[in-house]
């Protein structure tokens, strides 16, 4: 169930914390619903019992996965931002949802905290092109232990940069690019072996 906050719009939010800090939030709005659906449909979200979301922001995606998502799913929230955090509590009234500020390279023990050994999908759209190195390099080998075997890391970014990160870390990586989206979306679905 999504709950409209009385107080500044999703948008404004999301460009006001752009403004604030444009290397952390990576885009100057949020994704296309075009992009969106690219991204998540080729995953059976019935089926997972645990997902992952990494820099959720105002909750676009956040809304689409859980739309998507099984009654007896979990889709935990982790974003560095605050604002975000706050905002999606105030948003989205889903017992679902779990939303933990922090940062994605403690996924595991996040992940562990609420019960469970492993994700089935992780989905970010963290600007990999602007972490330091060191960060984009932890978040992705976490990323690689904590998915479940058979699972996927779901990524959108507007560069190739992630590419080969993920190619270093996963049996099967897909790719894919949306048009309809400013800038266009490159979409990345990297999958874990069986």
């Amino acid at each position: 169930m999504i709950v409209k906050t009385k107080h500044m719009s999703s948008k404004l939010v999301f460009l006001k914390e752009f403004i604030r800090n444009p290397r952390m939030v990576g885009s100057i709005v949020p994704t296309s619903r075009v992009a969106i659906r690219a991204l998540l449909d080729p995953v059976d979200w019935r089926a997972a019992r645990c997902a992952v979301e990494y820099g959720p922001g105002t909750g676009v995606f956040t809304q689409a996965i859980l739309r998507r998502l099984g009654p007896d799913g979990r889709l935990i929230a982790i974003d560095t931002n605050a604002t975000f955090i706050a905002l999606l509590r105030e948003q989205i009234a889903d017992e679902r949802l779990i939303c933990v500020e922090g940062s994605a390279t403690d996924v595991e023990a996040i992940v562990a905290a609420h019960g469970f050994t492993a994700a089935d999908y992780v989905v970010s759209g963290l600007p990999f092109s602007t972490l330091p190195r060191s960060v984009a390099d932890a978040i992705m080998d976490a990323t690689a232990r904590v998915i479940a075997p058979g699972g996927a890391f779901l990524v959108y970014q507007y560069s190739l940069f992630v590419l080969p990160l993920l190619k270093r870390r996963f049996a099967r990586v897909g790719k894919g690019v949306v048009m309809r989206c400013v800038p266009p979306a490159r979409l990345f679905w990297a999958r874990k072996a069986a």
